[in-house]
């Protein structure tokens, strides 16, 4: 994310590469600045990853009485799960970049309690508040999810399994890591216009980000299409990986619960 908010070699807090984003933030803010923001996330996680899964066996079982074909219908159930995630997690995210984004020192900032507070007592809950930059969290959880679960079990289903459980594990992971290399790759994108967005304006008291499209033909227009993909390598070393255990854990625990219950 601390990629993604800064404005080019212009910004005069940019950062060169990854290791010196870790270089200076460890300089400036010691160990704990890389963990600013962190409580929004951890509240929001159980409930996003259930909102999720929850909803994508919902909007599946509904599309299945659709004529839709199955690959299709799986992308679909995804890009819904994605959008109804996208509505629970954005005040999340709105307090954790904003947090994210103070380079004060991690004892020096407000709580995560004390910041969505100070947020909805100057702009509210709507789209200068709380709620902002809802569409590009839209899109970004949106597109994600629909590649994210398409690509998986269409793949999935395509390549034939293995009697050995290890090297039907090491398939399903290998399908798994793909499929989250390749989503974050598509939607990262939206990710960067969503930080530019909830991020701190250029100029105090000026929007210059404003919404999702108009940020994205800016950021081109200004920094180039690779400002676009600020933020990649870190995003895929985290959702790749990440991505791939989420959907197996899923996979086999839904087998589980099936099976017995």
């Amino acid at each position: 994310m601390a990629f993604q908010i800064q404005r080019g070699n212009s910004d005069p807090n940019s950062y060169k590469n990854l290791s010196d984003c870790f270089r200076t933030i460890f300089r400036n803010e010691g160990i704990s600045g890389f963990y600013k923001g962190i409580l929004p996330p951890i509240v929001a996680e159980t409930p996003k990853r259930a909102v999720k899964f929850f909803t994508f066996e919902q909007y599946k079982k509904a599309l299945s009485l659709t004529p839709l074909s199955a690959g299709v219908a799986l992308s679909v159930a995804g890009l819904g799960a994605g959008l109804t995630e996208a509505v629970v997690v954005n005040p999340f995210e709105v307090v954790k970049v904003s947090l994210q984004a103070n380079r004060d020192a991690f004892k020096e900032q407000p709580s995560s309690f004390a910041q969505a507070r100070r947020i909805i007592n100057a702009d509210g809950f709507g789209r200068r508040g709380l709620n902002k930059g809802l569409t590009s969290t839209l899109g970004r959880h949106g597109v994600f999810n629909m590649i994210y679960f398409g690509f998986y079990f269409n793949v999935k289903d395509a390549i034939p399994t293995s009697p050995d459980p290890t090297l039907e594990f090491m398939r399903k992971f290998a399908i798994g890591l793909v499929s989250g290399t390749i989503s974050s790759c598509v939607n990262i994108p939206f990710d960067v216009a969503k930080s530019r967005i909830q991020g701190p304006q250029p100029v105090p008291g000026e929007i210059k980000y404003r919404t999702c499209f108009q940020t994205m033909a800016l950021v081109y227009r200004e920094e180039g299409y690779l400002a676009l993909y600020k933020g990649l390598v870190p995003k895929i070393m985290r959702l790749g990986p990440g991505g791939a255990v989420m959907l197996l854990v899923y996979e086999y625990v839904s087998g589980w619960l099936q099976k017995n219950w």
